[in-house]
């Protein structure tokens, strides 16, 4: 059994802490959450999309994506509108303000994110982002009772 602070979830969380403090207050000179910033990042470059995509590519869930996305429209970032060909779906947009804060906070966000992979090679960032994309994709169709299961013996 791996030490504590060896295994995964520990591992993950002490690197979020790590990196997260300056993209935080990068935010927060914008008055953004994080929750608002990915929102906004979905939007920035895909353009609109509609609240089922946006949740899953910012893995929000849709009763949390409301209220985020009220708060983003109260400011005058974004836009919803119900499609009108199905009434279920809600397509959203940067508004023009919106695409203003891109221009205004992508070039620190890309400082920032090449201050983190400079911490590595190039091969290093690729082996890392590969490594947990295999972690996730093994684990994630597997449930408990699969990870707990004796293995068969033939």
């Amino acid at each position: 059994m791996p030490a504590f602070r060896e295994t995964l979830p520990m591992i993950l969380n002490v690197t979020l802490d790590g990196v997260m403090p300056v993209y935080r207050e990068l935010f927060a000179r914008h008055a953004l959450t994080e929750q608002q910033w990915r929102i906004l990042r979905v939007l920035w470059a895909e353009g609109a999309v509609t609240t089922t995509h946006l949740s899953r590519q910012t893995l929000l869930p849709a009763p949390s994506l409301v209220g985020i996305l009220d708060r983003l429209e109260k400011r005058g970032l974004v836009t919803r509108q119900r499609s009108d060909h199905d009434r279920r779906k809600v397509h959203v947009t940067a508004t023009d303000a919106g695409l203003t804060l891109h221009s205004q906070v992508m070039p620190a966000l890309e400082r920032i994110h090449a201050a983190v992979t400079n911490a590595i090679n190039p091969a290093e960032w690729q082996a890392m982002q590969d490594a947990l994309a295999k972690i996730t994709n093994t684990i994630s169709d597997q449930t408990l009772d699969d990870l707990l299961a004796e293995p068969e013996t033939t």
